[in-house]
């Protein structure tokens, strides 16, 4: 701000120079105007002197001399005298001796006229021109110094706090033109990044949480498999089917732990917002009997009636492995959430792409908790007791976004559907 203050005051100082060298220069065309008729009477005299006479001198080529009048030396007469000397009134004139062999011949009158220069008046039209040119820049300048370089300069901070993290930095509304759609826009640059800042410190925080509770978990079944090996190896028990139990327990919570370290290493390479997907081709197919081979058995022992309606063996476009995940989400969802009385995946073809709808019965979710199903983080109020992070319908819906495709959800008063599409 203080070099465009310089800006303007250096405007003023080059327009005080440029009205003082004008005027300097004008004064000075017009002294060597004033000089010009002594050049010339000089010139004249000389051409006299040289030529011996005076009568019928021509003075066509000179610009001050306008006529010659010659009076004798010998002339007495006070009349002629006085009309000789007499000053005319449209013109000047300079009064030379005139010699001839070192003698005085007698008085040349040089009767000259100056070219009026109208200076004052060139000046004034200078000077005004100056000053007129002088406003136009300093209004330009200040103009410019108030619509942009001053709202510029209340923003030009906020990058440098955007930078640092620093996403409570004010933005004071400009109504500026210029700036206007720009300020709004950083307003909503700065709310964005702090919304994802947000948002990744609330993913770290809940990973952070997952992580403690897995380990947490584990505490279990390792006190467990110690239980049964100190067992073992202080030979506790007397018979073998004690012994074999033991161990198959051991094993058991073994895999247990596995199941814990594998979520724990998911969790600690992946990020929940960056998930990735390797998309190929598979088989409807496939993917069902993967489906099939983990919850048939499940929903057996929960006394949950699955129904899976027919469907043509059509190829899919996507990562069968993460289409089971999405799969497995929306079955843990049913299992915590709904009455325990049905799943039924059904199958449809729509505009070339196969829907796969998965129903659960169960208590409807509100109108407010159903806009935010997919959302991250959020859970319903038919999730307290329940175990989980408000992760999975959010993870559903990115995976199935980035292969291609996508995922709805209904309600009815019977329960809740979910519908996937694949390209």
């Amino acid at each position: 701000m203080k070099r465009y203050n310089h800006l303007i005051v250096l405007s003023l100082i080059i327009y005080i120079l440029l009205a003082f060298l004008s005027r300097s220069a004008l004064l000075y065309i017009k002294d060597d105007n004033d000089r010009g008729y002594i050049v010339e009477s000089n010139r004249i005299m000389n051409q006299i002197n040289d030529k011996k006479q005076v009568n019928n001198f021509d003075l066509s080529e000179y610009e001050y001399i306008k006529n010659l009048e010659y009076l004798s030396y010998s002339i007495t007469d006070q009349d002629i005298l006085n009309d000789f000397y007499l000053e005319s009134n449209t013109s000047n004139f300079q009064v030379l001796p005139f010699y001839q062999n070192n003698q005085l011949q007698g008085y040349i009158k040089l009767i000259y006229q100056i070219p009026e220069l109208k200076i004052n008046n060139i000046l004034i039209i200078i000077e005004g021109s100056l000053l007129f040119l002088e406003i136009f820049i300093l209004i330009v300048l200040i103009y410019l110094k108030k619509k942009l370089i001053q709202p510029f300069q209340r923003l030009n901070e906020l990058p440098i706090e955007l930078a640092k993290g620093n996403f409570n930095a004010e933005i004071k509304e400009e109504k500026s033109r210029y700036f206007g759609k720009f300020v709004w826009g950083m307003s909503q640059l700065k709310d964005t990044l702090d919304v994802s800042k947000r948002r990744q410190l609330e993913l770290l925080k809940e990973k952070k949480k997952m992580l403690l509770s897995l380990s947490h978990d584990m505490k279990t079944p390792l006190n467990v498999i110690k239980l049964y090996s100190k067992a073992l190896v202080e030979d506790i028990y007397q018979d073998q089917n004690s012994k074999l139990n033991a161990m198959k327990q051991i094993n058991i919570k073994a895999d247990e732990i596995e199941k814990y370290v594998d979520e724990i290493i998911s969790s600690a390479r992946e990020d929940i917002l960056d998930l990735q997907v390797n998309n190929s081709e598979f088989y409807l197919t496939d993917l069902i009997e993967r489906v099939l081979g983990i919850y048939q058995e499940q929903c057996d022992l929960r006394q949950i009636t699955l129904i899976v309606h027919k469907y043509e063996n059509r190829l899919l476009n996507g990562d069968i492995q993460r289409s089971q995940e999405i799969f497995e989400n929306i079955f843990e969802n049913a299992f915590k959430y709904g009455d325990g009385r049905k799943i039924e995946i059904s199958f449809a073809e729509e505009d070339f792409c196969q829907l796969i709808n998965i129903f659960s019965s169960g208590k409807p979710v509100t109108d407010t908790e159903f806009n935010h199903i997919f959302e991250s983080f959020y859970r319903g109020a038919n999730s307290k007791g329940q175990q989980g992070n408000g992760l999975g319908l959010y993870i559903c819906r990115e995976l199935m976004q980035k292969m291609d495709g996508a995922i709805f959800a209904q309600k009815s008063d019977e329960g809740m559907s979910f519908t996937l599409v694949f390209r």
